[in-house]
């Protein structure tokens, strides 16, 4: 093979609808051989290595491993938000009747499998904190798994699955907002909101200049990591602010040219890069036994069985009282098979999960990347297989 074949060849993976999912799966897998090696006190240490950013009288230390969590990861945030505000104002969710299904979906989604966690969990008021982590969809490892399977699956449940990701973006960071985030410095957040009034000033007057929007966007990141608030949900609230249609300094309209230029970052390195920083399990000593633990069952249940049965469920109601109608073109089976994807919750989950056990000791975080990585891998077998069989066959 020769060097323009193979640059042809990486090329095109790259540019593959699978690519993204491909690569986390990759990079979940790298870090689990080197947790379960005689490299882990390595991969440890590369996660513990201080980074320290100081100007003046303003100090950001953190592991290495919580600068991806807090500022990576807020990076991820922004362009959710960037595409979500996309989506409302000028997408497939910009019409009322393209919202019912995906947010009953969505509402399901989260309620189902968090009342199944409670149920194994309530009686510990620890572990119970870990209510939310399986109620996120992982939308680059479900569209990933999606995609394999070609063009012969209805580009509605595409849209479907989107929408619902879009939602369930939205429910978590709502969720990161009001149930996970510690005491609060009054200073700080009232100068995270004086950024976020003048971004919305700057987007009144239909500024053009993108350095403008981001400058005060690392502001608002930098006050909001002060505050007591997560971090990431900086990401989320800069993105409302960014205009649809100015167009930048460049001629480009400025909210789809962030996205695009964005978009490969996030899919290709920053949540692979998450992956490879949070699922590193050492599965030394571990046995079946101990997936019935609360933490690790209610996890893997909630998302192989809490997500599918909350999602069909709930539609499978709404579109038989006429609420809403089943997606153009698609089967019951295909339509449940992409509710089953929906169970895979990898990349937000173990982020919730961090949140929810950040101050408890490192067994916490064991239990939860079991359970994500045991649910989501059901999750995505089983999805898989019904995709398989409910296509028709050539």
């Amino acid at each position: 093979m020769t060097s323009q074949q193979i640059t042809d060849s990486v090329k095109n993976f790259f540019q593959h609808d699978s690519a993204g999912g491909i690569l986390l799966v990759l990079m979940a897998m790298i870090a689990l051989l080197l947790a379960n090696s005689s490299f882990s006190s390595l991969y440890d240490s590369f996660l513990a290595t201080p980074v320290q950013v100081r100007v003046g009288e303003l100090d950001i230390a953190k592991p290495l491993l919580l600068w991806i969590n807090d500022g990576l990861m807020a990076v991820f945030f922004f362009l959710v938000g960037l595409e979500i505000k996309r989506e409302v104002l000028d997408g497939h969710l910009s019409s009322p009747s393209q919202v019912v299904l995906p947010g009953i979906a969505a509402i399901a989604g989260i309620a189902a499998p968090a009342l199944i966690y409670f149920g194994f969990n309530q009686a510990d008021e620890i572990s119970v904190r870990g209510w939310a982590i399986p109620s996120a969809t992982d939308i680059a490892f479900a569209l990933g798994v999606f995609s394999l399977f070609g063009s012969r699956v209805p580009i509605s449940l595409k849209l479907f699955l989107l929408s619902v990701a879009i939602f369930d973006d939205l429910g978590a960071i709502l969720i990161i907002a009001f149930f996970y985030s510690s005491e609060l410095s009054l200073l700080s957040l009232i100068i995270a909101g004086a950024g976020l009034v003048l971004l919305f000033v700057l987007n009144r007057l239909s500024v053009r200049s993108q350095a403008a929007y981001i400058i005060i966007g690392v502001v608002v990141w930098i006050a909001v990591l002060k505050s007591g608030v997560h971090a990431t949900l900086a990401g989320f609230a800069v993105a409302c602010f960014i205009p649809l249609n100015v167009k930048n300094q460049d001629g480009h309209a400025m909210l789809p040219h962030l996205e695009h230029a964005l978009h490969p970052w996030v899919t290709f390195l920053i949540l692979p890069l998450f992956a490879f920083a949070n699922a590193g399990v050492s599965l030394t000593g571990l046995s079946m036994d101990a997936l019935l633990n609360p933490i690790p069952l209610g996890i893997t249940l909630g998302l192989f069985f809490g997500k599918q049965v909350g999602i069909f469920g709930a539609c499978w109601v709404a579109i038989k009282l006429g609420v809403a109608k089943l997606p153009d073109k698609a089967t019951w089976l295909q339509f449940y098979a992409v509710t089953v994807l929906c169970g895979i919750g990898f990349t937000m989950s173990l982020f919730i999960g961090s949140l929810a056990f950040e101050t408890q000791n490192v067994a916490y975080m064991v239990d939860v990347k079991l359970g994500v990585l045991v649910g989501s891998l059901c999750s995505a077998i089983l999805g898989s297989i019904l995709i398989s069989r409910s296509q028709p066959k050539e």
